[in-house]
């Protein structure tokens, strides 16, 4: 029996809540239909709410006080339920985005769960701790309503065991210090896209570039995961927003012995003063680099482009070859430029970029030679609503 058949309303509603450090994605569905999508944006600034999709005649309220995650979520439910939208309330799916090694699937989220999931939150300290606060808060406002895990690590557990190993003592492997990666909602979803668009095969060996604030690239083969550049928490690989990406750990043990940084301070510099803000010295958003003629700022592109160029070389060589390259996410929707630089420094691999098609957009952006690219955008809310839909009571 599924949730659907067992939930308390008739009509199937499922609330998909997916939580940022300062935004709060939603959607509502009744059963597959999507009935509207908004953005809670700046939560802990001035918050503002936008609705991407509505029903006729639901306006967002002109004002919310959201001064972090749970409270944004709280405000969310008090304007949905006096909206009506609630009436058949059958579940709230919450976006988690460290899983661990337990759990590779979608799950109720019961008190012993959200227990083991809350020693995770060292891992991923941007997103687990007010994720799971908004979880226990739905919990206690709506009682009868049954609140869905989906995990961003789902996705890549099934990958082969070397690629989730690193070179350390096997006694700390087996304590679960392993290469986990993240965004797989997303890259769940566009690997659903490309079967619809190419078929069983997927993309066949496929890279997918998630580029945003947090970013990382996927190797797929088949859609399915292969590799990816994010590790045991999500500051590995790429360079992002405001974390360093890939770091040699010498450094962190240099500023710890030689400059007496704690633990906190140094957490503070990998998580929220490094990637395109730190580098730049003006910005953490790619807009603003594009757009300035300060060298600094040039040199944060230079070197976000560097660090995917490397990073796709690697994993072509997991996947033997290229067939299909996927940007998706806001950077990689959006930043023409950041695609035109990338891709054309990838003609030893054949990949042939359409500038017309580029600078219009898309979604298919290749001269018809060599490795296909697409530009996708990624729908986390409507992966989290097909997975949630599957999962049994």
């Amino acid at each position: 029996m599924t949730l659907s058949e067992s939930g308390p309303g008739p009509c199937g509603a499922r609330l998909i809540l997916n939580g940022g450090s300062s935004t709060l994605k939603f959607a509502l569905y009744q059963g597959e239909a999507r009935r509207l999508r908004g953005t809670l944006e700046r939560i802990g600034g001035a918050p503002r709410l936008h609705l991407g999709e509505a029903p006729a005649g639901l306006v967002p309220p002109a004002t919310i006080e959201a001064p972090d995650t749970p409270a944004a979520a709280g405000a969310l439910l008090d304007w949905l339920e006096s909206s009506g939208e609630l009436a058949h309330l059958e579940a709230i799916v919450h976006r988690i985005v460290h899983g661990g090694r337990d759990f590779a699937a979608p799950v109720v989220l019961d008190q012993a769960t959200l227990s083991r999931l809350e020693t995770l939150s060292p891992l991923a300290p941007l997103h687990q701790p007010q994720a799971l606060a908004v979880v226990r808060a739905c919990r206690e406002r709506l009682p009868g309503t049954h609140q869905i895990g989906c995990f961003d690590t789902a996705f890549h557990r099934r990958q082969p065991r070397l690629h989730q190993l690193f070179g350390l003592p096997r006694a700390l492997s087996d304590e679960g210090i392993l290469r986990y990666g993240f965004h797989g909602l997303s890259y769940a979803y566009i690997a659903r896209r490309l079967r619809a668009l190419e078929g069983d095969e997927a993309g066949g060996r496929a890279i997918v570039a998630h580029l945003g604030q947090g970013a990382s690239l996927c190797a797929m083969h088949r859609g399915e995961s292969r590799a990816t550049t994010m590790g045991f928490t999500a500051l590995d690989g790429l360079m992002m927003g405001r974390r360093c990406g890939a770091l040699d750990p010498g450094v962190l043990l240099y500023l710890q012995q030689q400059r007496g940084w704690d633990a906190a301070r140094i957490e503070r510099l990998l998580y929220q003063e490094s990637g395109l803000l730190g580098v730049s010295g003006h910005s953490d958003d790619m807009r603003d680099l594009l757009a300035s003629h300060e060298p600094a700022c040039q040199e944060a592109v230079d070197l976000f482009v560097h660090r995917i160029l490397r990073e796709i070389g690697a994993l072509v060589a997991v996947l033997g070859g290229l067939d299909t390259l996927v940007f998706t996410a806001g950077i990689g929707e959006h930043a023409a430029p950041v695609r035109q630089r990338v891709c054309d420094q990838l003609g030893w691999l054949g990949v042939e970029l359409d500038p017309r098609r580029n600078a219009e957009q898309g979604p298919r952006l290749d001269r018809g030679r060599g490795p296909r690219l697409w530009v996708l955008a990624t729908d986390e809310e409507a992966e989290m609503n097909q997975a949630a839909a599957l999962l049994k009571a």
